[in-house]
C-alpha cells in the first residue's frame, strides 16, 4: 500500500464516528470473520488504524480497496456537504434506453478523454442511484483521492445531484454527463441544501404531498375567563383560514429538510424627483437568505400561526412548487436565474 493509500484511510478513519466504524467495515465487506474479530472498536482511533493498515498491508489490498470503503460510509451518511442538484435537457430518442452498463463505459470514457488524469469509480445503491466518485487530477499530479467529487443519478430521470466540484471541474463533468445520458444540455436546478434526501424528494417529487380538502378548527384556549363568544367565533375563523392557506402553499404533511432559500434581488431606482438615481443603469443589488434548520415548516408554521401574511407569496410557495430554493428576482417579477451559481467545495 502506497503513502497516498494510508493516507486516505487514515483520514477516513478519523472521518468515521467511532460508533458506526463496525457497522461500515461489515458493509465494506472485505474482512474475514477473524480479522473483525481481532479488531478492537474500543482501542483509540490511532491504534484502530494501524491494526487496520496492518490487515490491508496482509491482504495487498490498495487505494483502489479504501476507495471502496469510503464509498460504502459516503453512501450511508451522503448528509456530509453541501449537495447541488442540476438537470439534464433535451433528451436524445434513445436516453431512456441507457442502461447501466452502458452508462459507466461512456461516462468513463468520455470523462477519461476530456479531464486527465482522473479515477472514477461507479457504484450502484440498493434504491437503483448510481453513485459516482472522482479523484481528479492534472497535467502534473496524479489524482488527488482526498478530495472526491461525488455524484449521484437516478437512470431515466433528468436529474444530477452533485459534491465538492470546483468550477474548473465542472465543465468536465458537465459534458461527460450530457454525452454518456444520451442528452443535449445540463443546466443548474437552482436547488442546494445539506440533506441529499431531502433536496432529491423535493425535486423528483417524491415526499407525500398532502393537500387536505376540509381543515379543522384550532382550539380555543381555555383560562377559565369567559370572552366573547363573537370574538371566539372570529378568531378560530381566521386561524382556520390561516391554516388552510399554509397547507394550500406547502401541504399537510412532511416536508423536505431544507436549510435555507436565497433571493437575490435586482431593480431600478424609481422616483421621477430624482433623476441621477433614476437614470442609473446599473440596477440595485442584493441578496436575502431565508435559513432553518427545517425551513418549510418553519414557513407553514409562520403562515399558519400569523406571524407571516396570508395568502402566502408565490416567494415562498414556489420553493415546494417549483423544487428550487435559489431565485433571481427582477422588476417583472421571479424568474429563472440570471447566472449559474459557482459550486463550492
Amino acid at each position: 500500500m502506497d503513502d497516498s493509500a494510508r493516507r486516505l484511510l487514515q483520514r477516513l478513519i478519523r472521518r468515521i464516528p467511532a460508533q458506526m466504524l463496525k457497522t461500515t467495515l461489515e458493509k465494506w465487506g472485505r474482512l474475514t470473520a477473524a480479522q473483525k474479530q481481532s479488531m478492537d472498536f474500543t482501542e483509540p482511533k490511532w491504534a484502530f488504524t494501524e491494526r487496520l493498515l496492518d490487515i490491508c498491508e496482509d491482504n495487498g489490498w490498495t487505494g483502489k480497496h479504501i476507495t471502496e470503503l469510503e464509498m460504502t460510509y459516503v453512501i450511508e451518511n451522503p448528509n456530509q456537504g453541501m449537495w447541488y442538484a442540476f438537470q439534464l435537457m433535451d433528451p436524445e430518442d434513445d436516453a431512456r434506453s441507457v442502461e447501466l452498463t452502458h452508462f459507466k463505459e461512456q461516462f468513463k470514457s468520455h470523462l477519461s478523454e476530456l479531464a486527465r488524469p482522473v479515477s472514477v469509480k461507479i457504484k450502484k445503491h440498493a434504491d437503483d442511484a448510481i453513485w459516482i466518485r472522482i479523484a481528479w487530477g492534472d497535467s502534473f499530479s496524479r489524482p488527488n483521492h482526498l478530495k472526491p467529487t461525488y455524484v449521484v443519478h437516478h437512470l431515466q430521470t433528468p436529474y444530477v445531484f452533485v459534491t465538492s466540484l470546483t468550477s474548473k471541474q465542472k465543465p468536465f463533468l458537465s459534458q461527460a454527463l450530457v454525452l454518456s445520458t444520451r442528452h443535449q444540455a445540463i443546466k443548474d436546478a437552482s436547488l442546494s441544501g445539506r440533506k441529499l434526501g431531502a433536496i432529491r424528494d423535493l425535486l423528483m417529487r417524491q415526499y407525500q404531498q398532502v393537500f387536505p380538502t376540509s381543515y379543522p378548527s384550532p382550539l380555543a384556549e381555555r383560562n377559565g375567563t369567559v370572552s366573547n363568544p363573537q370574538i371566539e367565533k372570529e378568531q378560530a375563523k381566521s386561524a382556520e383560514n390561516r391554516l388552510q392557506m399554509a397547507c394550500e402553499a406547502f401541504g399537510d404533511g412532511m416536508l423536505p429538510q431544507l436549510q435555507s432559500s436565497v433571493y437575490k434581488l435586482e431593480t431600478k431606482f424609481k422616483d421621477h424627483t430624482n433623476k441621477t438615481m433614476t437614470e442609473r443603469e446599473e440596477p440595485f443589488r442584493c441578496v436575502v437568505k431565508f435559513a432553518s434548520t427545517n425551513l418549510l415548516e418553519s414557513l407553514r408554521h409562520c403562515a399558519s400561526s400569523g406571524i407571516a401574511s396570508t395568502p402566502v407569496t408565490p416567494l415562498l410557495s414556489s420553493i415546494p412548487l417549483k423544487g428550487r430554493n435559489y431565485f433571481v428576482i427582477k422588476d417583472n417579477g421571479p424568474g429563472p436565474s440570471s447566472q449559474t451559481r459557482q459550486t463550492q467545495n
